[in-house]
């Protein structure tokens, strides 16, 4: 019943204009949208660096919050190959994952071994995809102090440049 009434609010107050994805097969769906972003935990599970990269559109954009954004696929590449160098496990626990307002939420735990170093850390991401299912900008929410105890690190290695 409160899906029904919620349904009927959308209705009355939505433009006029508005097209639901689900109606249209020009536009990519909702499952879509969750397929690519799965298709990256499973990047990042197999150590598919390429593939990683090659998930985000040309110009898209990698933003752990807590440091400036990378942009754009090479860049993005680069930093994910050179912090894969020192991966040598790691698997990303999808706990919930879901879309609200057309861009996908994901609740995961990152559990890694980083030179030696063994930790976990919970993450939430927010992914927005394009129509043409890359990823356009991926912001990441962390305890960023906690990931850089866990890797054993004493700088970041954003502070770099790298």
């Amino acid at each position: 019943m409160r899906y029904m009434i919620a349904a009927a609010a959308l209705a009355f107050t939505a433009p006029s204009g508005l097209a639901l994805a689900s109606t249209s097969t020009d536009m990519i769906t909702e499952d879509d949208k969750i397929a690519v972003v799965m298709d990256m935990v499973d990047a990042w599970n197999t150590h598919d660096w390429d593939r990683v990269a090659n998930l985000f559109a040309e110009d898209g954009v990698l933003h752990s919050m807590m440091v400036d954004p990378v942009v754009g696929r090479d860049t993005i590449g680069a930093r994910i190959s050179h912090l894969g160098e020192g991966i040598e496990e790691i698997t990303l626990r999808v706990r919930h994952v879901g879309v609200i307002d057309g861009v996908v939420f994901i609740e995961r735990v990152d559990d890694f071994t980083y030179h030696g170093h063994s930790g976990a850390v919970p993450v939430v991401g927010v992914i927005e995809i394009g129509e043409d299912g890359l990823i356009t900008e991926w912001r990441e929410y962390y305890d960023r102090a906690q990931l850089l105890g866990a890797m054993g690190l004493a700088q970041d290695f954003d502070a770099s440049g790298q």
